[in-house]
């Protein structure tokens, strides 16, 4: 429906009572696989200084912001500066099982005035990749900041050529937005930048798909998905378009 005002000028739909969303807290976020603890050099350099290292190269560093750390201590001061951040806001990834670090990713560009948050420096270990794990930690972090913070968009954003990065959002239901061209300087090298979104009318149709998924049953006894997490967002999408 198109909202017209006094001048009969098109606007957008109205937003009833907006005050704006809550900003994230540092506090622990459980799910059933992993728990996100708000960066810890302390309690988290170690570990994750160890699950980086277990890497063949450093080509998981490619197109992170910071890295690679070739001494531990570099790491560790790198860390005790992240936590004095409130924005971004880094949290470590621990694995349920171990109890141990095995990631790390965070909350930034926050402006909970207008409902706007990013998901990024998503940056996973061996330990981490193509896990659970791995995509219960974002999908906590959707849970946060719609479900429990209010916002009314959630942003991915990362280096055009990084392939990884873009089907990790697709795959987890985010829409591409577009491509902003030479965004930014990165190492010595141009950066063109997707942008890909969530919105708060999006994410009950996801959420649904978000928990068929992480249900153990989904799971064989290797660990391997029974199903597809695209397989299921379509289904839901199908399901809501039918209603």
């Amino acid at each position: 429906m198109t909202h017209y005002n006094q001048y009969q000028q098109p606007i957008g739909e109205p937003i009833e009572n907006w005050q704006g969303a809550q900003r994230p807290a540092k506090k622990p976020l459980s799910g059933r696989y992993c728990r996100l603890e708000p960066i810890n050099a302390t309690k988290h350099g170690e570990d994750l200084y160890r699950a980086f290292a277990e890497a063949e190269d450093t080509r998981d560093w490619t197109y992170l912001l910071s890295g690679p750390f070739d001494q531990q201590g570099d790491y560790l001061t790198y860390l005790t500066h992240l936590e004095t951040l409130n924005d971004p806001l880094h949290y470590a990834i621990i694995d349920l099982t171990t109890q141990r670090a095995i990631g790390s990713i965070a909350l930034m560009r926050i402006d909970a005035l207008q409902g706007v948050i990013e998901i990024g420096s998503v940056t996973y270990s061996s330990k981490l990749k193509r896990t659970r794990l791995a995509t219960e930690a974002i999908i906590l972090l959707l849970r946060y900041t719609l479900e429990d913070l209010g916002y009314r968009r959630v942003e991915w954003k990362c280096n055009a050529l990084n392939q990884p990065s873009r089907a990790a959002a697709l795959r987890l239901g985010f829409t591409y937005e577009g491509l902003f061209r030479q965004a930014m300087v990165v190492r010595g090298h141009n950066r063109d930048t997707t942008w890909f979104s969530i919105i708060d009318h999006d994410y009950p149709t996801l959420q649904a798909a978000y928990q068929q998924w992480l249900a153990p049953d989904n799971f064989d006894m290797q660990g391997q998905q029974r199903h597809k997490l695209s397989v299921l967002i379509a289904q839901q999408l199908a399901i809501t378009t039918d209603l």
